[in-house]
């Protein structure tokens, strides 16, 4: 019999695709308790609801899942999470990478986030300091559950984390030194305590050029990279167990570890493991690897037994940087050199020597050695200098011009203008026919957005939306490639069923998390960059994107969180938006299967 109550919210007259990647088609949505409860072909009776919105002519989706995030330490200063929101996204995952704010004390947390994830030390550890009061999962979760939460969160426990936390700092980034037996116990005993608050699974990370901040271990690899696959591998046994994942990353430089992946993955004799690595992308230095590896996953799902997926970004990966702050240099020896200098006239002393510019002209001029960076100086562009005559000009042209290496051009410039040349190149996602593929991928899932990390290089914070308009383009350009149907899906259900998290979906008795997309404007402001302050983080600019004629509203829970271009004014204030997500709980499948019981 159905309620005589009024419903809170009725979303009217959309395009309502339900997140399973079934037939779209123009439903009324009914919202009452942060649950849908209507889902009609029919109008809906609106007497005494609260809100009514209208999305004639608008797509009504489930919110989109953000699984690759790097929020760990902004969330705790903004909780609203807005620069993701404000596209559509409504639930977002911590802890990735092997980094996180669950098991160690304040100052190993920050030296282990801020340089690896492009975030000023002098904003992270004062926040830690004054935030962290908890060193255990169960205390994350319950700070978490405390918070006026925007997005609905997930975590992942991280491996350097959790290594730091028992062996301390400094013994976990020595080569020498190893986990004791009772030390191993430990760190399964507090993985699997993890697993009981409801944490996605383990994240790791094998590649050497993430490396610390501080003036400790300053330029110290991760702790996780000092493990050997022996440690992953009963840290994997109980995550195999439990039926979670292993998120990770192979050592993107020279990739041959991603064997060892893959075959920590199969089920054969035993349970797969569910396993996500970053990234598939078409990289300029290497445009066959995606193609290899692609293919691979899907080869070892399919006929080995395996449940293994690489993240993937349904856009052009596009980076800045401010001098020459920004990873990619972390990939050879005299880029590390001179990142490891964190005082200017230091840096530029060093990079006015005569014998590390031949030195950095080696690795630049290294062919054959594997990299991510495709080292083109005529391909990285000028986009701001106080010589304005630069601006628009590659590097590789000021080297022309001035008949000199273009080593020798970028090192001067940045001895010259320091942070204030600000410049830009794309890494991979170049070629639209081979993204087309990758986002077809069936080995892949749709993430790597690294949202709140890097906040000078890039901002996919976005991607969702940039993955519709390409399907929607290719749809009215009479070239389609993959159902719009399926994209959502892609973006939302899919996700959801991987991770195993209650969201995605945007059925009856599903939880009211949904975002209202105007498909005219998919247009190409959403590759385009702005620059916006952080208030918590004393006006620190960030980049980010700019694109809000795209996402009519955002509502979490059954609360519209952002609606024509403003958010509500108690978001991210009080409680009631989003919640925290524990692993493998799902009330609305668990009462539905038990109502279908009941009419068998």
């Amino acid at each position: 019999m159905a309620s005589s109550q009024p419903y809170e919210l009725i979303v009217k007259n959309g395009r309502y695709f339900d997140g399973t990647g079934g037939p779209s088609a123009v439903r009324h949505l009914g919202i009452r308790g942060g649950k849908v409860v209507a889902v009609s072909n029919t109008a809906l009776d609106e007497s005494g609801c609260r809100e009514v919105l209208d999305a004639a002519g608008k797509w009504v989706m489930p919110g989109f899942l953000d699984t690759h995030t790097h929020y760990d330490a902004e969330l705790l200063a903004s909780p609203g999470l807005k620069e993701s929101v404000r596209h559509g996204v409504t639930t977002v995952t911590f802890g990735s990478c092997s980094i996180g704010m669950v098991c160690s004390e304040a100052e190993d947390c920050s030296d282990m986030f801020t340089r690896v994830e492009s975030i000023p030390r002098e904003h992270v550890l004062p926040l830690l300091r004054k935030a962290k009061r908890w060193d255990t999962p169960a205390g994350y979760v319950a700070h978490l559950e405390s918070m006026p939460l925007g997005p609905n969160a997930t975590a992942f426990l991280g491996h350097s984390d959790l290594r730091v936390s028992v062996m301390g700092l400094g013994r976990a980034v020595d080569r020498d030194q190893r986990p004791t037996e009772p030390e191993l116990q430990r760190m399964e005993q507090v993985l699997e305590d993890g697993l009981d608050a409801g944490l996605l699974g383990l994240s790791t990370m094998t590649t050497k050029w993430d490396k610390l901040d501080g003036d400790r271990y300053r330029s110290a690899s991760l702790p996780t990279t000092y493990a050997r696959w022996s440690e992953y591998a009963r840290l994997n046994k109980i995550l195999r167990r439990r039926g979670k994942i292993h998120q990770g990353a192979p050592n993107i430089v020279t990739k041959v570890n991603t064997f060892l992946f893959l075959g920590a993955s199969l089920g054969i004799f035993r349970k797969k493991l569910k396993t996500t690595l970053i990234t598939l992308m078409d990289v300029k230095s290497d445009g066959l690897m995606h193609r290899v590896v692609g293919k691979l996953a899907h080869f070892c799902n399919r006929f080995l037994n395996a449940d293994f997926r690489w993240q993937a970004l349904p856009c052009p990966f596009e980076v800045y940087a401010d001098g020459i702050d920004l990873v990619i240099f972390e990939e050879f020896g005299a880029g590390q050199a001179a990142l490891h200098l964190q005082n200017e006239m230091e840096r530029n002393r060093l990079m006015q020597d005569e014998s590390y510019r031949r030195w950095f002209r080696r690795n630049y001029e290294n062919r054959f050695g594997p990299r991510v960076w495709h080292r083109d100086f005529h391909d990285a562009r000028i986009a701001a200098c106080p010589d304005a005559s630069l601006v628009g000009k590659s590097f590789g042209q000021v080297a022309d011009e001035r008949g000199i290496h273009p080593v020798d051009a970028f090192l001067d410039l940045v001895v010259e203008h320091g942070r204030k040349l600000r410049w830009h190149t794309t890494i991979g996602n170049y070629r639209p026919h081979r993204l087309k593929k990758i986002v077809q991928d069936k080995g892949a899932i749709l993430s790597f957005s690294d949202a709140g990390a890097h906040i000078r290089n890039m901002a996919f914070y976005n991607f969702p939306l940039r993955m519709l308009k390409l399907v929607h383009d290719a749809e009215r350009e009479g070239r389609p490639f993959m159902p719009l149907e399926k994209a959502v899906w892609r973006l939302t259900g899919e996700l959801a069923d991987w991770f195993d998290v209650d969201a995605g979906r945007l059925r009856l008795g599903d939880r009211a998390d949904l975002v209202i997309v105007d498909p005219r404007g998919l247009d190409d402001a959403l590759g385009a960059y702005a620059e916006a302050p952080i208030a918590e983080f004393d006006g620190l600019m960030r980049m980010v994107n700019r694109n809000d004629a795209a996402v009519s509203a955002t509502v979490i829970n059954g609360r519209i969180a952002w609606r024509d271009g403003a958010f509500a004014p108690d978001y991210g204030l009080v409680r009631g938006y989003g919640r925290f997500l524990r692993a493998g709980e799902h009330p609305a499948r668990e009462v539905l299967e038990t109502a279908l019981e009941k009419a068998a």
